[in-house]
């Protein structure tokens, strides 16, 4: 194990980059619905 092969960072970066961007918007989505829903009810 001298070094890291670069190629699997490769791969999986632009994978990695659209999951978190797809977190990022759904979580944004998501918390913009549950406070909508508390401010519904108080």
């Amino acid at each position: 194990m001298d070094s890291i092969d670069f190629r699997i960072a490769i791969v999986l970066a632009p994978v990695a980059i659209a999951a978190s961007w797809a977190v990022f918007n759904i979580g944004a989505a998501a918390l913009r619905q549950v406070q909508g829903f508390f401010d519904k009810e108080a």
